[in-house]
């Protein structure tokens, strides 16, 4: 191998950024490519160089973080991503100077997360692409889980679930102290093994078109749903959720017809989502609205 550098990402970076993340797109769109975010954010992006090219980038990121006083099997965790030209996918000799940088800077974001927790690290990688989950695998990652990527036809006639009373479905911005904790207790409550946290509230918040459907009993939030725009103009579909005692009474049904209603008058010819795999109960609901699988996504973990 040719010599290679190995640096922070830099403005200087971005067109070549653009070329890198075609390259590895364009066979499959599907492909987890993690984009480089604001400027405070590349000191966690390191570019590898090869005569004046990028063939390759890592990035690595604290994706949730467990409150204090937490139970202790619950974890903290640190994602890597970590991408290569398609012609290089199986140099591991890239790859290690990639990862070098990503569990130095792992360690570093570790001491920013209270102690009370243990930190995991983890990727995530589409299930073909073989030669990158088997690197990590040799890395001593371990399989966690899957989780489905689905989409669904904006063009279809979108069916709206009745909401009776005492429940309003509420259109919120989250712009206010009091509705923002109001809202990560709540997240926390549903799941407390991976809250949403306050700046990954904040990166979804920054997406065009951001808006939160809210579902209240009187005064009493019961149930949430985000929806955004991304850079392709595909609808997004996050973080849905009914608390246990509201479940089974159509609201998360309403919460998903309000949100597809919204991408689609927004212009959005298809909507998407996450869900892991293991989770039939989710899959069933989406299943119903019309959602399909498209694609599926591996994830392995290893204490840090």
């Amino acid at each position: 191998m040719s010599e290679v550098e190995v640096r922070i990402f830099t403005k200087d970076d971005m067109q070549q950024l653009g070329v890198l993340y075609h390259a590895v797109t364009s066979n499959n769109d599907d492909t987890v490519f993690w984009w480089v975010g604001e400027e405070e954010n590349w000191p966690n992006v390191f570019v590898a160089i090869e005569s004046g090219q990028i063939i390759g980038k890592g990035q690595v990121g604290v994706i949730s973080t467990i409150p204090p006083g937490s139970p202790q099997e619950h974890a903290h965790y640190i994602y890597f991503n970590l991408k290569t030209l398609p012609q290089r996918e199986d140099d591991y000799p890239l790859y290690d100077l990639l990862y070098k940088c990503l569990l130095n800077r792992a360690y570093e974001l570790k001491e920013s997360l209270p102690s009370s927790n243990r930190t995991m690290i983890a990727v995530g990688n589409q299930s073909t692409e073989e030669y990158n989950n088997n690197y990590f695998e040799s890395k001593g990652f371990v399989y966690w889980k899957s989780s489905y990527t689905m989409r669904s036809d904006l063009s279809e006639k979108i069916e709206e679930s009745v909401l009776v009373a005492p429940y309003r479905c509420l259109q919120e911005t989250l712009d206010s102290d009091k509705s923002i904790d109001e809202y990560l207790e709540m997240d926390m409550e549903i799941w407390p093994e991976a809250p949403i946290g306050f700046k990954q509230l904040k990166d979804h918040q920054n997406n065009s078109l951001w808006t939160a459907f809210v579902i209240r009993e009187n005064t009493t939030l019961v149930g949430s749903v985000m929806a955004w725009v991304d850079e392709d103009g595909e609808g997004i579909i996050e973080d849905l959720f009914v608390r246990d005692h509201w479940r089974k009474q159509g609201i998360a049904q309403h919460l998903l017809s309000r949100a597809l209603t919204y991408l689609k008058d927004h212009g959005c010819a298809f909507a998407e989502l996450q869900v892991e795999a293991a989770n039939n109960s989710a899959l069933s609901l989406y299943h119903s609205v019309g959602f399909k699988e498209v694609s599926k996504e591996v994830r392995y973990h290893r204490e840090l």
